[in-house]
């Protein structure tokens, strides 16, 4: 064998032995839970995130065998600083060696993972733990709904990242999953969402109403008509640049085309009326005396109607409510903005509850998320609790996951879109951002 031959037999040896990555745990001190979405950061800016199970694949070769520092970036979930005020650890990573980071959770609630987007998984399995699951094809997607129907759940979210080119979906992506898809409440989690998709096997629009620009669908709900079929209903918006609504009104999903249909439109640009309070954002049912109504609510009650599809679709029928502005935080000094959220009967508490996010909250702007209760879901509203924080990062439109959890669950979930946009010049997380993330707050950690 010569020389060179030797060279290169060694060179595809250390390759080998490189090509094994170090397998990074990060854990819960207080629980010993995987923590999904914690980010370690080297000093020259390679930027590594934990997975859906608390996993990070690390294989830099530069760094392989040598004392490294990483910064520790978690969101609420973080390490001591050391005496110069830096937050970080100092790891050796050796191909396929397993090391440890326990990180302290400041959070009330904790962070289950990542609900969409690509990857959740994908640090596990890079060190050699796959599950076989397929990827949906969804890179990232932004604002949820859900409702049950025909034995399902139904999902919606609006405009959509796919791999093939910058310029995804912007006409509501759609998916369905059984009706409890759930089988633990603890991390690493992943629900099977059923994508609608086109001829090409790749996600579709479910949304593609007459009109340029996205169509974006809330308040998404289940309702049965004068016959006793069950239909599902959404309010729609036309959107055009930059972001301006012209167009808005009530459209109902075709179970034969497998899309949404425009049922009526209540409002366009230029009408002498000024758009009307729409039953939009996040419904819930409310038993009024003998009687059912429908409260839409983001996150208090803005509008209600009784409920049936008929009541639904016309708005002679509709009740406008005008939410509380303000909640007062649990230690009185503090009144708190509401700005997107949802609320529901919580049996555990034998209260109304709701999850929402602060307007213009600290430290992040759009990224504070609080807990208040309530003896009425219209009023009454106090004693809020901050249980989430973003260092400079966005978490908004929350929608409390109540369809996922049985009625005496002693916990809720809640699930937000996690992204850069409205931050101070974040850098968005690699694989996370713009995408929805679940968390769990457990009822014992605000009483």
């Amino acid at each position: 064998m010569t020389k060179h031959m030797i060279a290169f037999a060694l060179a595809l040896i250390a390759a080998a032995a490189f090509a094994e990555p170090c397998k990074i745990r990060i854990t819960d001190k207080g629980n010993g839970w995987p923590v999904p979405g914690v980010e370690l950061r080297t000093t020259h800016h390679v930027r590594l995130v934990s997975d859906n199970a608390g996993i990070i694949a690390c294989d830099i070769p530069e760094l392989m065998g040598k004392e490294t520092w990483f910064t520790v970036i978690g969101h609420g979930y973080g390490v001591s600083k050391d005496g110069f005020g830096y937050a970080g650890v100092r790891l050796t990573p050796q191909p396929g060696k397993a090391l440890s980071v326990e990180v302290t959770r400041h959070n009330v609630a904790k962070r289950l993972g990542r609900l969409t987007g690509a990857g959740l998984l994908a640090e596990r399995a890079r060190c050699g733990d796959g599950d076989g699951a397929p990827e949906t094809g969804v890179l990232g997607c932004d604002t949820v709904g859900v409702a049950p129907y025909q034995g399902k759940l139904f999902w919606l979210w609006g405009d959509t990242t796919l791999a093939h080119h910058p310029l995804g979906l912007f006409d509501t992506l759609g998916a369905t999953s059984p009706p409890t898809p759930l089988t633990t409440f603890e991390p690493p989690i992943r629900l099977p969402y059923d994508h609608f998709r086109n001829d090409k096997g790749r996600p579709r629009n479910i949304a593609k109403l007459p009109g340029s620009g996205p169509t974006w669908l809330t308040g998404l709900v289940t309702l049965k008509d004068a016959a006793g079929k069950e239909r599902l209903g959404a309010v729609y918006t036309k959107i055009k640049p930059p972001l301006e609504t012209y167009e808005t009104g009530l459209c109902v999903w075709n179970d034969g085309t497998q899309n949404f249909e425009v049922l009526k439109t209540l409002w366009r640009k230029g009408d002498a009326a000024p758009k009307p309070v729409m039953p939009d954002w996040h419904p819930i049912r409310f038993k009024d005396g003998d009687a059912t109504r429908i409260l839409f609510c983001n996150p208090l009650p803005t509008l209600s109607c009784p409920d049936t599809f008929e009541a639904w679709q016309d708005p002679a029928q509709w009740q406008a409510h005008k939410p509380q502005e303000k909640i007062m935080a649990r230690d009185g000094k503090a009144e708190v903005k509401p700005h997107s959220g949802s609320i529901v009967w919580s049996e555990r508490r034998q209260k109304w509850v709701t999850v929402f996010m602060e307007k213009f909250g600290k430290p992040s702007v759009f990224g504070e998320v609080w807990y208040a209760e309530s003896d009425s879901p219209f009023d009454g509203w106090g004693r809020a609790v901050k249980i989430l924080t973003h260092d400079n990062y966005t978490f908004y439109n929350i929608m409390i996951d109540h369809l996922l959890t049985p009625p005496d669950a002693d916990f809720l979930l809640f699930e937000g879109t996690y992204t850069m946009q409205f931050a101070d010049h974040a850098p968005p997380t690699p694989r996370w951002d713009y995408n929805q993330v679940l968390y769990r707050l457990d009822f014992k950690d605000v009483e």
